[in-house]
């Protein structure tokens, strides 16, 4: 495949990877002194909803294979790019 990076070193994408919200509650992390993740994804069972850049609610599609998750300012993430920074 041409002009994919599939390094580890690559980073998460936007809408799940290291920002300023919780990707399961949409929290802040500034105000995430009371806010709980919720036990199903604690547990890896429940895909992210929110936006870890921006906090706004993503559009979701789960499927029997993985799920996908869509921020309308920060684009596409599907599980299979998760895969590769396990």
């Amino acid at each position: 495949m041409i002009g994919i990076d599939i390094s580890p070193e690559r980073e998460l994408p936007a809408p799940v990877g290291a920002g300023d919200y919780n990707v399961y509650t949409g929290v802040g992390a500034a105000d995430a002194a009371g806010a709980t993740t919720p036990t199903a994804a604690q547990l890896g069972l429940e895909p992210p909803r929110f936006c870890a850049a921006c906090g706004r609610r993503m559009i979701v599609q789960v499927r029997p294979d993985g799920w996908w998750a869509k921020c309308s300012r920060h684009g596409l993430v599907d599980s299979t790019d998760l895969d590769l920074h396990r």
